[in-house]
C-alpha cells in the first residue's frame, strides 16, 4: 500500500512564506505599501498595520501610495487613523495618486508629504451614481455636494489655497505632475531617494 506523500513543495514566489517573509520586513521597515484601488478592504488592513506600527513604535511610518482612488469612504477611514495615531506618517506618493488617494495622502502635514520624480496626481469632484426612486436620487445629490465640499475643505486647508479657487479647480479633473503639485501645495518636496526623508 503506498504511503502518502509527506513532502512539503519548495516556497515559489508568491507563496505563503515568501509573502510572510516580505510583510515581517516592510513592518521592520516601518513601511506601509497603498497600492491599487481603495476598497473597504484595503483600509482594514492598513488600518491594522497603522495601528500595530504605532503600538511597536512612535519612530515615523513611511506609507507609501499608487492608487488611482477607489470608494472615498475607504479612504476617510485611513485619512482619519493617519491623524488619529501617536506615530508620524510620511506620505510618499508615486506612480499616480487620485481622488480618494489623494484625500487619504493629505492626512500628513505638508513638511512630510513627498512624492518620487514619476508621480502624477488627480484631484476632481466625487463620482457616483444615483438610481432609484426620486426621493432617494434626491438625497444621493445632496450627499454628493456635501462630500465635494468636505473633499475642497480638505484640500483647501492642507494646501493653503482658497476654498472657491479649490471649488473651481475640482469641477473637472485636475492632473498634476510632481512639480506642479508641490506648486499647487499638494507635496512639500519631490524626492529621489529614502534617505531624503530626514533632510
Amino acid at each position: 500500500m503506498d504511503t502518502p506523500d509527506t513532502h512539503t513543495p519548495p516556497s515559489t514566489p508568491g507563496s505563503e512564506p515568501r509573502a510572510s517573509y516580505l510583510e515581517e520586513k516592510a513592518f521592520k521597515a516601518r513601511t506601509l505599501l497603498v497600492f491599487g484601488t481603495i476598497t473597504d478592504t484595503v483600509a482594514a488592513d492598513v488600518a491594522r498595520r497603522l495601528i500595530a506600527l504605532d503600538a511597536e513604535s512612535a519612530e515615523p511610518i513611511d506609507m507609501l501610495v499608487s492608487s488611482p482612488g477607489g470608494h472615498l469612504e475607504s479612504g476617510d477611514t485611513i485619512h482619519d487613523l493617519v491623524r488619529f495615531i501617536s506615530a508620524p506618517v510620511n506620505m510618499i506618493g508615486t506612480g499616480w495618486v487620485g481622488s480618494a488617494a489623494t484625500h487619504l495622502y493629505l492626512a500628513a502635514p505638508r513638511e512630510r508629504r513627498f512624492c518620487l520624480p514619476n508621480t502624477r496626481f488627480l484631484i476632481h469632484q466625487p463620482s457616483g451614481g444615483t438610481g432609484g426612486p426620486a426621493s432617494d436620487i434626491a438625497i444621493q445629490a445632496r450627499e454628493m455636494v456635501k462630500a465635494r465640499e468636505r473633499i475642497a475643505g480638505t484640500i483647501a486647508r492642507q494646501t493653503g489655497k482658497p476654498l472657491e479657487v479649490v471649488l473651481a479647480d475640482i469641477e473637472r479633473d485636475r492632473w498634476m505632475s510632481a512639480e506642479e503639485a508641490v506648486d499647487y501645495g499638494l507635496v512639500s518636496r519631490v524626492i529621489e531617494k529614502k534617505a531624503a526623508l530626514k533632510g
